[in-house]
């Protein structure tokens, strides 16, 4: 058995690239073992559950491949089970590139990022969509305190997943974490300014 990620990823083309410039051998390990990468765990979920954004690529009738950012509160990308994802799909510009290309071919990708860690999960899987009307899905993934306008509901049973190494992964941070992190020192400056103006001085 093997890793079900690398079963999907590495074709005979890009197999033989890897023989070719000599990373066979290290990728060769992911042909070994029980069948994995494909049922996620306490940790893919984990990670998952605090994310609020993920991008999603997808592949025209023509064959031309398309990303795009998918943006929500924390956690709107909701783990169903261990092999099913969904995401409220909110109206946006309204052009449905992703929505028209799931008609021909439901094959997506995720990038899942954690920047601040530089940790990525990547995902693959067949998506679908959920119409407003189909109560029992969208109850689960609309949040009706985040102010969107919902179109429908993105049903994705995950095929395979694997985690990146961090290399090249330039950190970045969010306001609040800037702000956790910049805090002390305003508390700081607020305690120094209170003990000068107890001494009669002033900044």
């Amino acid at each position: 058995m093997t890793s079900r990620y690398a079963q999907l990823a590495f074709t005979p083309t890009i197999r033989q690239l890897q023989e070719q410039w000599g990373s066979r051998e290290l990728y060769t390990r992911l042909d070994e073992g029980d069948e994995r990468n494909h049922r996620m765990s306490a940790r893919e979920t984990s990670f998952i559950e605090v994310r609020d954004s993920f991008y999603m690529a997808t592949v025209s009738e023509t064959g031309w491949p398309y990303v795009q950012h998918r943006g929500g509160p924390e956690g709107f990308l909701r783990v169903l089970d261990e092999s099913t994802l969904a995401f409220a799909d909110f109206k946006g510009n309204r052009q449905y590139m992703s929505a028209g290309h799931l008609q021909h071919n439901d094959r997506v990708a995720l990038f899942l990022m954690d920047y601040t860690r530089r940790r990525r999960l990547k995902i693959m899987g067949h998506a679908s969509r959920v119409e407003l009307s189909d109560g029992s899905l969208m109850n689960k993934v609309i949040d009706s305190a985040y102010p969107a306008d919902v179109q429908w509901g993105t049903l994705i049973k995950v095929e395979a997943f694997d985690w990146n190494c961090p290399q090249h992964i330039t950190p970045r941070f969010t306001e609040p974490e800037i702000e956790a992190m910049v805090q002390p020192l305003h508390d700081e400056i607020n305690r120094l300014r209170t003990l000068l103006s107890k001494n009669g001085s002033a900044l």
